[in-house]
């Protein structure tokens, strides 16, 4: 399948693996009683494998896995891109874009965040890194989780942002539906959201956060397809 990862690391951990499906952490699996909080989170991602992808080809890109707690319920914070981007408009995504020469992934991410929804959070504000996806349009997306807790009013940039949306981690927390394409062999994830369906990249992304940071468990989710429409 054209587009996919050529090389993939495995760290804090000796299997070098990358299979689909979830294993869970004997330490850290989540049970309906355990508190969602940054120290459980903070827990989490700390011991989780990372799977990077080295490939220079292509060009590096960092998105914002980031938390906020509005009226007691933690949400993430999702775009609508805006209709006049060159790619991609349109359609949903996390707080992000391709980083600068030079730029680490947390200071990417940290950087979109601010830009995009004038949110700026510190350094101390990450928990950790997911598993590197490789899109269709040619980036390495490193997402990167921060917690930002309560928060005041947002508003996503004008030029960049369509519109802004703190979606409850409970309604993104759910079995995605999985279908299939003629154009490739991969399987198609959608996680349903607000009478529509989000979509990988963001798709993937988010249902391995949630597995993770809900759940107490790895997922891997590289091999996940993107609808065509999002290929360019």
């Amino acid at each position: 399948m054209a587009g996919r990862p050529a090389k993939a690391r495995e760290g804090n951990s000796g299997d070098t693996r990358s299979l689909p499906g979830a294993r869970s952490y004997p330490q850290l699996v989540g049970t309906a009683s355990n508190p969602f909080d940054r120290d459980t989170v903070a827990a989490r991602m700390a011991g989780f494998p990372r799977v990077t992808v080295d490939r220079a080809d292509l060009k590096q890109a960092a998105v914002a896995v980031c938390v906020i707690v509005r009226d007691g319920r933690p949400c993430l914070l999702l775009t609508r891109r805006a209709a006049g981007l060159r790619a991609h408009a349109g359609q949903w995504a996390l707080p992000g874009g391709r980083r600068d020469e030079g730029e680490a992934a947390i200071d990417g991410a940290l950087r979109e965040l601010a830009e995009e929804v004038g949110l700026e959070l510190g350094p101390d504000s990450v928990l950790g890194l997911l598993d590197d996806y490789v899109t269709r349009s040619g980036y390495v997306m490193t997402p990167v989780v921060c917690w930002a807790g309560p928060t005041g009013h947002l508003a996503g940039s004008e030029a960049e942002v369509a519109s802004l949306h703190e979606v409850p981690l409970a309604d993104l927390d759910v079995e995605p539906r999985i279908v299939s394409i003629p154009e490739s062999d991969a399987p198609v994830i959608q996680l349903p959201l607000l009478g529509g369906y989000l979509h990988a990249p963001t798709a993937a992304i988010v249902h391995q956060f949630c597995r993770i940071a809900c759940r107490g468990e790895v997922h891997r989710v590289a091999h996940y397809e993107q609808p065509v429409f999002a290929w360019r």
